[in-house]
């Protein structure tokens, strides 16, 4: 007779990673790396939130917040789940698209505090309601037509300056 899988006192399976209280703001973090470029200062600059720009977006017919899982499949991805936390679930997608993740959050609060951690990395997020997702921003701006949000320019506090930045 095949054995079930054990499960954790939470009901899970051991398959995914479930970190500490506070520790998942910081491990999420770290694969924005990967992901997105460093640039210059350390100012958060929003691109394309002019109300009128923003996409409703009338695909995903579903309302925010979502999981990991429903924003995945918008995208066309089965989520690899990387985070499993109080704090946030992250989940990691490759597509024809590229390749991105989708972090969702319980509460605002934790999605902005995430946010102003990811601003040292810089790069572009596509920012929903208690969701980001983070990839190219070509990738994003497709995504957002799908998913709706608003994409987020965030200015890395990397030591060079920024690219295309004319010296003083």
């Amino acid at each position: 007779m095949p054995q079930q899988p054990r499960r954790t006192h939470t009901g899970r399976t051991p398959t995914t990673a479930r970190l500490p209280r506070g520790a998942a703001l910081v491990a999420g973090l770290l694969p924005l790396a990967l992901v997105t470029a460093c640039g210059g200062g350390a100012e958060e600059v929003a691109v394309n939130s002019d109300p009128a720009k923003i996409s409703a977006a009338p695909a995903a017919g579903v309302v925010a917040p979502a999981k990991v899982e429903v924003i995945a499949g918008l995208t066309g991805c089965e989520a690899d789940i990387r985070i499993e936390a109080d704090e946030l679930r992250q989940g990691a997608c490759t597509t024809a698209d590229g390749g991105y993740l989708i972090t969702t959050f319980p509460e605002e609060r934790l999605k902005e505090t995430w946010l102003d951690s990811a601003s040292v990395y810089g790069g572009t997020y596509l920012v929903g309601t208690r969701w980001v997702v983070s990839g190219e921003p070509e990738t994003l701006e497709r995504f957002r037509g799908r998913l709706g949000g608003s994409l987020r320019e965030l200015r890395g506090t990397g030591s060079g300056p920024e690219p295309g930045a004319s010296p003083s």
